[in-house]
């Protein structure tokens, strides 16, 4: 069992506390956060003890909770820490298959599925009840919301977001930064940088700021 400091007190650091707590594979001793009204205050029964700069000062091992992949992509440079200061925690209740491969930094909610030869990339977080069958691959920081469903060897780009129950169709790419609207079929290719939403899923926006 590791020592584990949660690094930004957010919502998805809160549910992080209660899978750790319900599965026991770390101890949680603290959280770090750049808000400094948060600074010596509980967050159920952990302290957060300081600014994100403090975890190069600590020697726990780190996850990073900020929700969306951008954010966490962000901590993790200006930290500049190496991947062996990440832990991972995956739920009880979870599924992984054989050849899965998780990146350093992965959340694994309750209830999960990989089913094989899955590969998650570092810092990817999947929400309750995330499906992921055979040869999928994601990049980094990518977030899967709850009942989100890749089916078979789909490609998502880094710090990509599928929002809840969205669901997509086999053999497709989506590229960094796509976002996949909640409750979307998608049955084509996202390009990157760019937001699909509906059934089927249709382009709503396409950013400029790709990474």
């Amino acid at each position: 069992m590791a020592s584990i400091l949660l690094v930004a007190a957010s919502g998805l650091a809160r549910e992080t506390l209660a899978s750790i707590e319900s599965t026991g594979d770390h101890e949680v001793v603290g959280m770090l956060d750049d808000n400094p009204s948060l600074h010596g205050k509980m967050l159920g029964q952990v302290p957060v003890l300081g600014g994100i700069d403090l975890a190069r000062e600590r020697d726990e091992q780190l996850l990073i909770c900020a929700g969306k992949g951008r954010s966490r992509d962000a901590i993790a440079a200006r930290l500049g820490l190496d991947d062996s200061r990440y832990a991972t925690h995956v739920h009880y209740s979870a599924f992984l298959g054989a050849g899965t491969l998780l990146g350093a930094g992965c959340i694994v909610l309750a209830g999960c599925v990989a089913t094989t030869a899955v590969r998650i990339g570092r810092h990817g977080v999947l929400m309750p009840h995330a499906l992921l069958t055979h040869d999928d691959s994601l990049g980094d920081y990518v977030t899967l919301a709850a009942g989100a469903t890749l089916a078979g060897a789909v490609k998502v780009g880094h710090r990509a977001y599928i929002g809840s129950n969205a669901t997509v169709r086999e053999n497709l790419s989506l590229g960094d930064d796509t976002v996949l609207g909640m409750g979307s079929a998608l049955l084509e290719d996202i390009p990157a940088g760019q937001t699909w939403v509906g059934t089927p899923a249709a382009m709503l926006y396409a950013s400029v700021h790709t990474v």
